[in-house]
């Protein structure tokens, strides 16, 4: 998540930078085009000081006064009120002060068949009061501009935080699911092989190891992640009679740093576990795990399949209820999921494309 003392001077700079081009263009622009023989005519450009400062008034105290604490307020009336007076008084400054300047400097002044040529004032005082009214225009829609990517950004770090924290539920979630089937699973053991429940809870003090201190973290090296499996199919596999054949392959690099979210995975291995096995008929559990150069990390199952009845409440299938939604916010587009039943037999696919996730800890690694 972005510091957001860094995107307020971010947005601040920005800010700064559009002003500056902006009146650039309306005030410094226009007098490099007027003499083609003088690349800039600063005699021009000083004596309309009086209609730069005009501008200047009524776009700035729209910008930091007026917009904020009527038109936003939605006192319509009185925003219109203030700037009626406010366009007369900077009127009057840019008439009075070009009187000025023209008092000063007469021999700016054009003349016509001998004798000196002044446009109506009229004129003058219609082109100013455009001008100033299209200033307001100007400087309200640029306010806006600025205060709609302010309240985009707000709602933007807004849904960021909140998919944060139903992330981090639905991680909380997980935990006591998986620990409540593996409490289960020991409990089962006790009854008639106590030596391999006691193995079995050692096993388990391995996988709470990884919960408690991995699983807060948003991403884990996949071999960790694979650490973690195996730990677990040799804990569930000390309870399997000799009616089930396992099988597991990991093609994982031993030191494979591929990022992958925790505990994605082992809701599909405990499908596989209490839906794939039967008390007393050949059961089977195949489970491959597999990193691709291409950055995907490919994860399949298949197991014989025996439903639980309706008396069972353990299956319920909250687990990959939960899986399903981790992998709609962790991985949004940039996942495959596909599952079906043949034969009797149970196959699931899993299909994760890590190469955004790897960049961005490239990218990371840099800035450090």
């Amino acid at each position: 998540m972005q510091h957001p003392i860094k995107n307020s001077a971010t947005n601040a700079y920005a800010v700064i930078i559009v002003h500056i081009l902006l009146w650039s263009m309306i005030v410094v622009a226009p007098y490099f085009f007027i003499d083609r023989e003088r690349l800039f005519r600063w005699d021009l450009f000083i004596r309309s000081t009086p209609d730069t400062l005009g501008l200047l008034l009524v776009f700035y105290v729209n910008y930091f006064v007026l917009i904020k604490h009527f038109l936003f307020r939605g006192k319509t009336k009185e925003f219109i009120f203030y700037n009626v007076l406010l366009i007369i008084a900077a009127a009057a400054l840019m008439h009075f002060g070009n009187d000025l300047i023209r008092l000063v400097s007469p021999e700016h002044v054009t003349r016509k068949g001998g004798r000196r040529f002044r446009p109506s004032p009229w004129l003058f005082i219609i082109r100013n009061l455009t001008t100033l009214i299209t200033m307001v225009g100007l400087s309200v829609a640029l306010k806006m501009t600025f205060r709609w990517f302010e309240v985009e950004t707000e709602r933007k770090e807004l849904e960021k935080a909140k998919s944060e924290a139903e992330l981090q539920n639905l991680k909380n979630q997980i935990s006591p699911h998986f620990l409540l089937n593996t409490l289960n699973n020991i409990y089962a053991l006790v009854e008639f092989n106590p030596s391999k429940a006691q193995q079995a809870v050692l096993d388990l003090s391995k996988l709470l190891r990884h919960i408690l201190y991995d699983n807060n973290k948003p991403l884990v090296p996949l071999h960790q992640e694979v650490d973690f499996i195996k730990n677990y199919v040799d804990l569930m596999r000390i309870r399997l009679a000799d009616n089930v054949n396992l099988h597991t392959q990991f093609s994982v690099n031993a030191n494979s740093d591929t990022p992958i979210a925790p505990l994605i995975f082992i809701s599909l291995i405990e499908n596989a576990f209490k839906h794939g096995i039967s008390g007393d008929q050949s059961s089977f559990i195949d489970i491959s795990l597999t990193e691709k150069p291409d950055g995907k990390v490919e994860f399949v199952s298949r197991n014989s399949h025996y439903p639980k009845s309706d008396e069972d409440k353990s299956g319920s299938g909250i687990g990959l209820e939960l899986v399903k939604k981790r992998l709609e916010m962790v991985y949004p587009n940039r996942y495959q999921w596909h599952s079906e039943i043949e034969n009797n037999t149970y196959s699931t696919t899993l299909i994760i494309d890590t190469k955004d996730d790897q960049k961005r800890d490239e990218t990371k690694l840099l800035d450090s």
